[in-house]
């Protein structure tokens, strides 16, 4: 599938009980410039309506999959993914459902990832949805340290503050809303590691893809728009601060330093004990210290994947 000026692009769009954001993006992709791609949207096991709804939106360039259970962020998008490399694309984007595009995007991302062989993935610029200007940047590059953890460069500015941020650079790690991967490199470094279901596998893809020896890069000409509440929403607030809290620890595991990871270790501990407090203390705060606990808890179980009541 390879076409020196296209490469072929698998764009994975992962589906649960979002129809209505689903069918915005397919239309907003289906309008790109780009030449060589094709949208493979994975249903999350969504309900019955959702799903009915998006049927009639996939035909042609677009192939829906439909898994029978909801296999969360990583395991949603890695059946899209080993579907992407069995037909030999020579990348793979991963676009959240809730987002639109500008024409151009993509080929900016590919413009990028195609001029060093030594560059893995690259991220676009994203902005918030709903602002009314549409030029308030959620992400302009990811910076990431073990003590302070993921961080969006640029979030809650303009373009204005940052007059001289026209060229592609290297960044710390790539957020999964906008992830564009050469095939070959996820054949090096595996799929999404399913035990996080969601939130860190992004911070874990890139850290894997700057070990295997390559870059991670940002474009600040492919231009995104991100509808940033929905899946907070319907996933609740709680829950996210139990994923965010067992993550975390996981991907210290996986990837932090001998020395660092201890630390860590030691840090979620304290954690544990302060949530311990906020439960007598703040008893407004009960099921969200109650999450963070259960987080905890959980690492130091080895109980991964979507969380069990």
């Amino acid at each position: 599938m390879e076409d020196k000026k296209y490469p072929s692009v698998a764009i994975i769009l992962l589906n649960w009980n979002g129809d209505e954001d689903t069918i915005e993006c397919i239309k907003s992709v289906s309008k790109i410039n780009y030449k060589n791609y094709k949208i493979f949207v994975v249903d999350n096991n969504s309900e019955k309506k959702s799903l009915e709804a998006l049927r009639p939106f996939c035909v042609g360039g677009v192939e829906l999959i439909e898994n029978k259970e909801n296999l969360g962020f990583s395991g949603g998008n890695n059946v899209g993914i080993e579907k992407a490399l069995k037909n030999g694309f020579d990348y793979i984007l991963l676009l959240n459902n809730d987002t639109t595009v500008e024409p151009d995007f993509l080929d900016e991302l590919v413009k990028v990832a195609e001029s060093d062989e030594k560059i893995g993935a690259v991220g676009s610029k994203i902005y918030f949805y709903f602002e009314p200007d549409r030029n308030k940047i959620w992400y302009g590059g990811g910076k990431f340290s073990w003590f302070g953890g993921g961080e969006h460069m640029q979030y809650g500015h303009i373009d204005a503050d940052y007059p001289n941020d026209t060229k592609p650079r290297e960044v710390d790690y790539i957020t999964g809303c906008v992830f564009l991967i050469k095939s070959d490199i996820v054949k090096k470094i595996g799929v999404l590691p399913e035990e996080y279901f969601m939130y860190y596998e992004d911070v874990d893809w890139s850290l894997s893809v700057r070990k295997a020896g390559y870059k991670t890069m940002y474009s600040p000409k492919a231009v995104v728009y991100h509808k940033v509440t929905r899946s907070i929403k319907k996933i609740g607030s709680p829950r996210i601060l139990y994923y965010h809290m067992r993550n975390a620890l996981l991907l210290s595991k996986r990837h932090a330093p001998k020395p660092i990871y201890w630390g860590i270790l030691m840090w979620g501990w304290y954690k544990y004990a302060k949530q311990l407090l906020k439960l007598v203390i703040l008893p407004s705060k009960k099921e969200e210290s109650k999450m963070i606990i259960k987080g905890i808890k959980d690492f130091y179980a080895g109980k991964f994947g979507k969380i069990r009541e």
